[in-house]
């Protein structure tokens, strides 16, 4: 891989040979199961001036986007995406750019630790030298670490264990549900942040109501005309953004057929109703009404007898409580009747209230009028990853509050976490902090110092993303069924472990059925045992004689997917014989302003300990490390509040103080706050920087469990105080402040 070739060439090579195929796997790190036969020149990572490529799965965010990183000399120089994976094919988002920050990053947790819970392992903590923490936690060995896991699968009975784990390494999460199966511990529970601001439960419960299978729907954008969105925002990080995006361009080539047009429902605008043909500011919670008045229009349009879904609505009402000149509602549900490619896509806060159950089949159902179900620019089911038989949602936060409540109780002794951040990524209305005290052992598995990991008994570091074995299921965003691989692009830099390798050791430990269900000698042999069902199936991209050099060309091409599609077709029949609900949501709250969180586009849930990522000014602010609210500048006016001031917002759960921004694409009733920064620990970049809006959030569920994070009204209260925030753009050009008297 040393020769002079590009990222794309090298991917390409295939088939040409079992020795050929080990030499261009890649050495170090990625040597670990391909026999070599002696050379006459150094390994090639060794080259002075010459960069060996490999094949890897971004670990920032479940969607499993395929990398090919540049290395030198041991290092890992750029990331690029993989050129040849279907579901980015060759691009990355700013998130899987920065995954060198992380990396690299100086306060990752650098060797097992045991200390207090709750005692500081922050920036000022960390001796820079060799990345101990000296004066507040005792430096464990492997053996130690190994045998306080071994202690507590034989210490405590099995239904007194629980593994609480993030949505990202799928690997991780099957050896833990095997492990599980095989001796009776609790089954793994997985949640993330993302998926709770996607609120992926309502969708996938949307789509077992509407068309009987409880799946993600995937929407093409790209063989699409006319697209309508609630609230879905598909260009930050909804889903599968990358894909997403790819989608969105998709919509607009306008060579090959009509330029695509898009429309945005959404209370603010966000980043993808700034790119929008229309931004339609309706009010929140009247989402479900606006989308059955579109569908009654549009068939009155096209004519012929109404269906049931959309009866009961009566459009010109609608328009009125949704803040929406009529006219307007009746041009766009023309332009959704007249095209042949329209489609509708329900998402982000608006399926996060009470009613967004209602809202996404409300909005699903308008995919009827064009009949786009299963078809080129419609809604189809995403293909199930090989060898998956169904689709496994994370836990909704209905489920996470059930989960929390059976910590608090004492149930459970002994927990162990891995790739979740619950202290800072679930409401402080569920309590999880509280709940964790109550657990008598709780073992984190952070690669940095986050807040849970603070609150553990031990910490026992996980090898970064880019140091790992594995492999990503990808859930949407593609058609065709893909595990992605994972690989090392670099050797451990400190005395980090593999979970599963911990996990093999302390079961060999623990002895009985413990060792009897974990027969691998490491991470890697298990990983062999996963893939290896996929050298009998058929219409993979690449084949193999043997599994060594089906093992080696998983790894080159990072992953093996399918060649065909497997997008599956939804069952329809019945989707417009239904009673249909336009109910407005309830918001929880007596404040007079309805209250907007959203994910950073930056930042996401685990993104704020990357500098380059609080450097990257957010696309429609341009505010950089910082946390802010964004008021209407009417509104700004009339409570007499200035860019800058530090105001604090009240829920009936919670209170943050925030600075204001004044943003015009807001309607003058609502206030937005992103998500992102927030954070008491996880590092000298993230720790006290912002304020994190989830502490507002209601303990309150829609029907299908997701919080309503979309149903609050809130107060402002003036502080009297001044916060300067950092941005890329120009007071003065913006708002004209300090040009003086003209």
């Amino acid at each position: 891989m040393s020769k002079n070739f590009s990222r794309r060439d090298f991917l390409k090579l295939a088939g040409v040979g079992t020795t050929a195929t080990a030499v261009l796997t890649g050495c170090g790190p990625a040597s670990r199961y391909v026999k070599r036969e002696p050379y006459m020149q150094m390994p090639e990572y060794t080259y002075n001036g010459q960069s060996t490529y490999y094949a890897t799965t971004c670990r920032e965010c479940a969607a499993g986007c395929g990398l090919v990183v540049r290395t030198m000399q041991g290092r890992a120089l750029k990331v690029e995406g993989n050129a040849n994976h279907p579901l980015n094919l060759g691009k990355t988002c700013a998130r899987g750019q920065a995954t060198l920050h992380g990396l690299y990053n100086p306060n990752r947790v650098r060797g097992p630790i045991k200390h207090s819970r709750g005692e500081r392992l922050y920036a000022s903590d960390v001796d820079p030298f060799n990345g101990e923490f000296p004066d507040v936690a005792a430096n464990l060995n492997w053996d130690d670490a190994t045998q306080v896991v071994a202690d507590a699968l034989t210490k405590y009975k099995p239904n007194e264990i629980a593994f609480l784990m993030g949505t990202a390494s799928d690997h991780l999460f099957d050896f833990v549900t095997d492990l599980a199966a095989a001796t009776g511990l609790n089954a793994p529970v997985r949640f993330g942040a993302l998926s709770m601001f996607e609120a992926r439960a309502t969708l996938s419960k949307a789509s077992e109501n509407l068309f009987g299978e409880a799946s993600l729907p995937f929407f093409d954008l790209g063989g699409a005309e006319v697209v309508f969105s609630f609230g879905a925002n598909f260009l930050e990080t909804w889903l599968s953004p990358l894909a997403y995006t790819r989608g969105f361009v998709g919509l607009r080539e306008g060579k090959t057929k009509l330029r695509g047009y898009l429309v945005q429902f959404e209370a603010r605008m966000s980043q993808t109703g700034g790119k929008a043909d229309e931004w339609i500011p309706i009010q929140p919670g009247t989402e479900a009404l606006v989308a059955l008045a579109l569908g009654r229009l549009a068939f009155e349009r096209r004519g012929g007898a109404l269906p049931r879904a959309f009866a009961d609505v009566d459009p010109k009402e609608a328009a009125e409580k949704a803040g929406v000149e009529f006219e307007t509602l009746e041009r766009l549900a023309f332009m959704f009747a007249d095209k042949a490619g329209s489609l509708a896509i329900p998402g982000g806060a608006a399926l996060g209230q009470s009613n967004g159950l209602e809202v996404a089949e409300a909005v699903l159902a308008l995919n009827a009028i064009p009949d786009n179900f299963g078809k080129r620019g419609g809604v189809s089911l995403s293909a199930l990853a090989p060898t998956q038989t169904e689709y496994h949602r994370p836990a909704s936060p209905k489920e996470m509050e059930e989960f929390t409540a059976k910590l608090a109780s004492g149930e459970i002794k002994a927990l162990f976490i891995h790739g979740v951040n619950p202290l800072f990524e679930l409401p402080k209305a569920l309590d999880f902090q509280n709940a964790l005290s109550k657990v008598e052992q709780v073992i984190s598995f952070a690669t940095f110092p986050d807040e849970t990991a603070v609150a553990a008994d031990y910490i026992f570091p996980d090898h970064h993303g880019l140091e790992s074995w594995g492999y990503q299921r990808v859930f949407t965003g593609s058609a065709l069924p893909i595990l992605s691989g994972a690989q090392p692009v670099v050797s451990p830099f400190y005395d980090t472990r593999a979970t599963v390798d911990v996990f093999l050791a302390a079961a060999q430990l623990a002895g009985g059925n413990f060792a009897s269900a974990t027969p691998f000698k490491d991470e890697v042999e298990f990983l062999q045992s996963k893939i290896a069902p996929l050298m009998n199936e058929t219409g993979g991209h690449f084949s193999a004689v043997d599994a060594p050099t089906f093992d080696a060309s998983f790894q080159q091409y990072g992953g093996w997917w399918k060649t065909e599609g497997a997008f599956g077709a939804p069952n329809t029949a019945d989707v417009l014989n239904r009673d249909l609900s336009g109910a407005e949501s309830q918001f929880v709250g007596e404040g007079e302003f309805y209250l907007v969180p959203f994910v950073s586009p930056t930042l996401a849930e685990a993104g704020a300990n990357k500098p380059w990522l609080q450097e990257l000014a957010d696309p429609t602010t341009t505010v950089m490390w910082s946390t802010w609210v964004e008021i209407n500048p009417h509104t700004a006016e009339e409570l007499q509040i200035d860019n800058e001031d530090v105001v604090k917002i009240i829920s009936e759960f919670g209170a943050v103080e925030v600075a204001v921004y004044k943003y015009p694409a807001i309607r003058p009733d609502t206030i937005a706050i992103p998500f992102g920064n927030g954070h008491s620990a996880y590092g000298r970049y993230a720790e006290g920087r912002g304020a994190n809006p989830a502490d507002l959030f209601s303990a309150e569920y829609n029907q299908a469990g997701d919080i309503l994070f979309g149903g609050l009204k809130v107060k402002i209260e003036k502080t009297g105080k001044k916060l300067a925030i950092p941005r890329l753009e120009s007071m003065m050009g913006v708002y004209h402040e300090g040009m003086g008297e003209e």
